[in-house]
C-alpha cells in the first residue's frame, strides 16, 4: 500500500513544478517585481529576489560536465494533466480528453524554467529577457531568434501568443481556467510578445505561465485539431521528442541531439540521458516485480512496508540494486483527518481535541511504518511557515488584535499532537479525552457516549481506497473505548469526490500540497467563503474572520519573511482550532536503483527531477553489464 495519500490521476501530484500551481479559485491582484525593474531583465521571482545573476554558467545543483548518453528507465513517480501512469492512448498531454503518457512535457519548451533551489524564481529560456510594467499587468518577453522546433522551423512570438490563447480556449482546465485573468497575448514584433494581464492575477501566476505554459507550432495546430486525442507524435521543440512506443507498454523519450538550448545556462548539465524510457504498470506490485528482474532501473518507494520488507531479493542482497535517501526540502503535504465542522456534532473545538487523543501515532509508526514517518504538526510543515514555540513580537502584532475572539492556547507554544506511550491505548490520553467530551456535554449512557442533543455520538471515516484500513481500524477500536460508535466507510473514487464536493461526510483523509509562495489559492483551503462553496478544499469547514484576516496578511505579504510571519501566526490560529487530526510525513525521498546512476552532489530543495539531473554512470553500468 501507499501510505501517502495522492490525488486522482486527473489531479496534479507534485504541485510544486506544474502549472495546476494556479488552481482554479481568484487571483489577488499583488504585482510582481524584478530585480532590474524597469529594464529588461533575466529572471523573475516574487519578491524581486534571484540567487543567479545574468551570467550565470549553470544551476548550482547540475553537473555541468555530466556524460551523455544510457537510457533512464521508470514508473512515474508524479504526473501533471490528463496524464495516467497505468496507459495511455493520446500524446495530447494538455487537455482534458485522452490519457496521456508522464513526461510529454519534456517535449515542449516554455518562455521561461524554473530554478529549483529557489521558492519561486524563473530565468528565461526561449524568453532570453522579459519586461514587466510599472502596475505588474503587463508582461512583455523578448525572445530568442535562435530557438527551433525539431523539423528546422522558427520559433516565433505568434507561436508563444497562438500557444497561450490556445490553451485558454481548448486546454486542460488546469491550464485553461487559470487564464481567465489573461485579457490577450499580443505580437510586437518577431521575437517580442505581450502578455497582459486582468490585475485579478496572484503575484505568482505571470510566472507560472511562463515557466509552465508549453509552446506550440502556430503551423502544426492550424493543421491538427488541438482538442482531439491523436498517437501522431506532436511537432514540439524540447529536449527530447516522442521515440518507440508500444500502447500500454512503454513510451521512450530521444533526446534531441541538435537540441537548440542545449549550452544555455538553463538547460547545462541537464538532460542527459539518450532516452527515457516511461513504463507502465497497472498494479505497483507488479511494477515492483520488473523493477527487481532489472526491466525497470529505478523505483521511488512509497510503501513504507515495502521499503522496510521486501528489500531482500538477490539483485540488492548481491548490491546490484541499492537505496538511497534524497533530502526533501518542500513543505510536507498537510496530510490528515479533517473533520466536517459544519455538522453540528463536531462545532465544539473542545470535541475535535478529544478524538485526536485516540489516535495513537507512536503505535501506528512502530507496528504499521516502520518507524519511517514523522508526525506531522503543522499545515505548514518542513518550512519558515511553521510555526514552533512561542510567538514572536511580529507574530504577536498580528494576533493581538484578535486576542478576545482566539483560544489562548493561540498565545502559547503551537499546539502540537498528543505523543502516547506507543501501546495502542495509552489510558492517560483516553482519560484526557473523556474529560474534554464530558466538558462539551456529553455523558456515558453504558457502552454509549450521548451527546447534548440525547444521540448516541457517530462517527463515520469516509475513504475510497481498502489501504487505509489497517491505519483507521485502531483508531476506531480507541474511539470505540470512549463510547463513540465509529466505522470506516469506503466508496469508490467517483463516489468519494462527489461526498467530498458537496460535503457529505462526517470526517475524511485528505493531503494539500502547498508552494513555498503563497497566493490567492490558500482562500480555497482555509477561507470562509470557500466553506459554504460546494467543491472547495475546504473540507473541514473553517469559517472564522480572524482566519480571513491572517489570510489577506499572508496574500498581501511584500517581502517573504512578511509572508512567513502572517503564515506562522495563521498556523497558530488553525491549529488551536482542531480542525484536523493531523497524520505522518517524511521529509525524504526514499529510491531503489540498479546502481547504474551518478548524480549531482546537491539536490535541489524545491523539486525532485531526477531524470532531468542523473547521468549514467558508464563504470558502474560495465560492472553490471547494463552499459547499452
Amino acid at each position: 500500500m501507499n501510505d501517502r495519500l495522492t490525488p486522482s490521476r486527473r489531479q496534479v501530484l507534485h504541485l510544486g513544478g506544474a502549472a495546476a500551481l494556479a488552481a482554479s479559485v481568484p487571483w489577488s491582484p499583488v504585482p510582481v517585481r524584478a530585480q532590474e525593474a524597469p529594464d529588461a531583465r533575466h529572471g523573475l521571482s516574487v519578491f524581486g529576489d534571484l540567487k543567479y545573476p545574468a551570467d550565470f554558467a549553470h544551476f548550482d545543483y547540475v553537473n555541468p560536465d555530466a556524460p551523455r548518453g544510457g537510457t533512464f528507465s521508470f514508473q512515474a513517480p508524479y504526473w501533471y494533466f490528463n496524464q495516467n501512469v497505468q496507459t495511455y492512448n493520446t500524446f495530447n498531454s494538455f487537455v482534458l480528453k485522452g490519457d496521456a503518457p508522464p513526461r510529454m512535457e519534456l517535449c515542449f519548451d516554455t518562455l521561461m524554467v524554473r530554478a529549483w533551489d529557489e521558492p519561486d524564481a524563473v530565468y528565461g529560456l526561449v524568453a532570453e529577457t522579459v519586461e514587466v510594467s510599472e502596475d505588474g499587468n503587463v508582461f512583455t518577453f523578448n525572445l530568442r531568434p535562435e530557438a527551433r522546433f525539431h523539423d528546422g522551423s522558427k520559433l516565433t512570438a505568434e507561436d508563444v501568443a497562438y500557444s497561450i490563447m490556445l490553451v485558454k480556449a481548448d486546454g486542460h482546465p488546469m491550464l485553461s481556467q487559470p487564464l481567465a485573468v489573461l485579457k490577450d497575448a499580443v505580437v510586437l514584433g518577431e521575437y517580442r510578445v505581450a502578455l497582459h494581464f486582468d490585475g485579478n492575477q496572484a503575484r505568482n501566476f505571470p510566472l507560472t505561465v511562463a515557466a509552465d505554459y508549453p509552446i506550440f507550432s502556430k503551423r502544426y495546430y492550424t493543421a491538427y485539431d488541438f482538442k482531439q486525442s491523436t498517437l501522431t507524435p506532436p511537432l514540439s521543440s524540447g529536449p527530447y521528442k516522442v521515440g518507440k512506443h508500444a500502447i500500454g507498454r512503454y513510451v521512450e523519450y530521444h533526446r534531441v541531439e541538435k537540441y537548440w538550448a542545449r549550452d544555455l545556462p538553463v538547460a547545462r548539465g541537464q538532460f542527459n540521458f539518450a532516452t527515457i524510457r516511461t513504463e507502465f504498470f497497472r498494479e505497483r506490485q507488479v511494477a515492483f516485480e520488473s523493477f527487481k528482474k532489472g526491466n525497470v532501473y529505478y523505483r521511488e518507494e512509497f510503501s513504507s512496508k515495502n521499503w522496510a520488507t521486501e528489500y531482500n531479493f538477490p539483485a540488492f542482497e548481491d548490491g546490484q540494486v541499492v537505496r538511497r535517501e534524497f533530502p526533501d526540502g518542500q513543505i510536507a503535504g498537510a496530510q490528515g483527518w479533517f473533520i466536517n465542522t459544519r455538522l453540528e456534532k463536531f462545532k465544539d473545538p473542545r470535541v475535535r481535541e478529544a478524538l485526536g487523543f485516540a489516535f495513537d501515532f507512536e503505535w501506528s509508526n512502530k507496528n504499521l511504518f516502520y518507524g519511517l514517518y514523522q508526525r506531522t504538526q503543522s499545515f505548514f510543515e518542513n518550512s519558515a511557515m511553521k510555526a514552533e514555540g512561542t510567538p514572536s513580537p511580529e507574530e504577536l502584532a498580528l494576533l493581538e488584535p484578535y486576542r478576545d475572539r482566539l483560544p489562548e492556547a493561540v498565545f502559547g507554544e503551537a499546539v502540537v499532537p498528543p505523543v502516547s506511550d506507543g501501546s495502542g491505548f495509552d489510558r492517560n490520553l483516553l482519560r484526557k479525552a473523556s474529560d474534554l467530551l464530558a466538558e462539551a456535554g456529553f455523558e456515558r449512557q453504558g457502552s454509549d457516549l450521548i451527546g447534548p442533543d440525547g444521540k448516541p455520538f457517530t462517527i463515520e471515516f469516509l475513504n475510497n481506497t481498502k489501504a487505509f484500513e489497517r491505519i483507521v481500524n485502531p483508531f476506531i477500536q480507541n474511539l470505540e473505548k470512549l463510547g463513540i460508535r465509529a466505522n470506516l466507510r469506503i466508496v469508490d473514487p467517483a463516489q468519494y469526490q462527489s461526498r467530498l464536493n458537496d460535503y457529505d461526510f462526517d470526517i475524511a483523509s485528505r493531503r494539500f500540497s502547498l508552494s513555498t509562495t503563497l497566493s490567492d489559492s490558500i482562500r480555497d483551503i482555509w477561507g470562509s467563503k470557500a466553506a459554504a462553496t460546494p467543491g472547495t478544499y475546504n473540507v473541514a469547514g473553517i469559517a472564522d474572520p480572524v482566519v480571513d484576516a491572517l489570510l489577506d496578511k499572508a496574500v498581501a505579504a511584500q517581502s517573504r519573511e512578511e509572508m512567513n510571519t502572517a503564515a506562522r501566526a495563521l498556523d497558530r490560529v488553525l491549529r488551536a482550532g482542531h480542525y484536523w487530526i493531523p497524520q505522518w510525513h517524511k521529509n525524504i525521498h526514499t529510491v531503489a536503483m540498479w546502481d547504474v546512476y551518478g548524480y549531482p552532489e546537491e539536490t535541489p530543495r524545491y523539486f525532485f527531477p531526477v531524470e532531468e539531473l542523473w547521468w549514467i554512470d558508464a563504470e558502474k553500468a560495465e560492472k553490471l553489464g547494463k552499459a547499452g
